[in-house]
């Protein structure tokens, strides 16, 4: 073979050769780039925030500061999108406060801004149903709902059926529901019927590992006994065949890599956030 042939022939090869190694290392660093994290609850945020919102797997957003085509742009990225709701306490925030302040029944200790409700009512009943069809007509995918704890605070049966009527007409729409906490309501439910599958799809529990003091604003490690009885109550969650999630407020990074290590090893999602607003 002619020597200039065959040495063209090498040069060829290692271009070859380099332009496949270059291709490849490109699309492991674009997999990389592209490499969702898998939970994140961002309650106090707005559709300015899209870009950070689409770098997660599974989103918990107040969709009701979102338009539809925010809740599109965000399945177009891969993102599957849960609705806050409260159903067991009204904030004052909410344009709909001065309409429902007389359901209210107590002071909601740290958060100045709510009032626990009378879920056994039916005018407050009408309501949340009424504002699920609005949310469910945005296209998100889910619910994520907060303050089933009402019963923990009246544990009266008319609050129980209150809960359990909203429940089973979310329910009805066929998407997921997320309770978060309402550990007393969920076991009781359980404990009276057998399961919770008909009511809720998952559980988000708040601080098993971590704790917050309200008083001082700073984060510390959650007691061992209260510790303990949220992992049996998120275990039985997971036995009754929920999707489990936790939430903890940390910047420790040994708290941080024992949730982890727990988490991975029961097969459990986690948030990690630095601040109880939830804001990114």
């Amino acid at each position: 073979m002619d020597k200039r042939r065959k040495g063209a022939g090498l040069f060829a090869l290692l271009l070859i050769l380099i332009a496949s190694a270059f291709l490849l290392g490109s699309h492991v660093m674009q997999q990389k780039k592209e490499e969702k994290k898998d939970y994140g609850v961002f309650l106090n945020v707005d559709d300015s925030v899209l870009d950070q919102l689409g770098a997660y797997e599974t989103v918990v957003i107040d969709a009701q500061y979102f338009k539809e085509k925010d809740i599109e742009m965000l399945h177009e990225n891969g993102t599957i999108v849960y609705t806050y709701l409260n159903i067991g306490s009204i904030e004052t925030f909410r344009e709909y406060y001065k309409t429902y302040a007389d359901l209210a029944i107590g002071d909601y200790e740290n958060w100045e801004e709510e009032k626990w409700v009378d879920v056994a009512s039916p005018d407050w009943q009408q309501f949340i149903g009424e504002l699920v069809q609005k949310l469910d007509e945005k296209g998100v995918d889910g619910f994520f709902i907060d303050n089933c704890d009402v019963y923990y605070y009246a544990p009266k049966k008319d609050i129980f059926e209150g809960l359990t009527v909203i429940l089973k007409n979310i329910r009805s729409l066929g998407k997921a529901v997320i309770i978060n906490g309402g550990d007393t309501y969920v076991t009781a439910y359980q404990a009276r019927y057998g399961s919770a599958e008909d009511i809720m799809t998952g559980v988000n529990q708040e601080t098993v590992w971590s704790s917050i003091d309200f008083d001082t604003g700073t984060f510390h490690a959650q007691a061992e006994e209260e510790r303990d009885y949220f992992c049996n109550y998120l275990k039985a969650c997971k036995a009754d065949g929920m999707e489990v999630y936790l939430l903890e407020y940390t910047t420790d990074w040994k708290m941080i890599r024992k949730i982890k290590r727990y988490c991975k090893k029961e097969g459990f999602h986690f948030y990690i956030a630095d601040s109880p607003e939830l804001e990114q």
